[in-house]
C-alpha cells in the first residue's frame, strides 16, 4: 500500500476547510509535514483528475474544483489508487505448476472484488461530510 491516499485526503480536507481561500503548496506541506515537492506532485495529479484548480502568481494557490458536497471519497481514491490493492508479485509463477498457472488471475479477481466493496463504501461519503469531522 502506498501513502498517496492519506496525502490526497489531507490536501482535499485542507482545501475543503479553507472556505474557498487559495492555499499554497508550502502551507499544505507544513500541515502534512512532508516535503513541498511531494505535495506539488500530488497536487499535479489532483489537477489532472479535475478535483482541484490552481491560480498562478504571487498570491496564487489551490482550491477545490467543485463544491465539497459533490466530491466523494471514492473519487479522491480513484485519482491516487494503486494498481493492485493486495499488491503484486515481482516474479512470474511457474506456468507448469497447477497453482502457478492460475494464481495471478484468481488474485486479480479477488483484488477487483475488494476494490469494488471499498469503492461502494467510499462512494457513500462526500468530502464535505468528511471535512465536518474537523469542525
Amino acid at each position: 500500500m502506498n501513502g498517496r491516499f492519506p496525502i490526497a485526503m489531507h490536501i482535499m480536507t485542507l482545501l475543503c476547510a479553507s472556505n474557498e481561500s487559495l492555499l499554497s503548496s508550502e502551507y499544505m506541506a507544513g500541515s502534512i509535514n512532508i516535503n513541498p515537492v511531494l505535495i506539488r506532485k500530488e497536487l499535479s495529479n489532483l489537477l489532472k483528475h479535475g478535483l482541484i484548480i490552481s491560480q498562478l502568481g504571487k498570491n496564487g494557490g489551490y482550491i477545490l474544483a467543485k463544491p465539497a458536497k459533490d466530491i466523494t471519497i471514492a473519487g479522491i481514491y480513484q485519482a491516487v489508487k494503486p494498481d493492485a490493492i493486495l499488491g503484486q508479485a515481482k516474479n512470474q509463477p511457474n506456468p507448469a505448476c497447477p497453482i502457478g498457472k492460475e494464481i495471478n488471475s484468481h488474485l486479480k479477481n479477488l483484488d477487483a472484488e475488494i476494490e469494488q466493496v471499498m469503492l461502494n463504501k467510499l462512494g457513500t461519503t462526500t468530502l464535505a461530510e468528511f471535512c465536518k469531522k474537523f469542525e
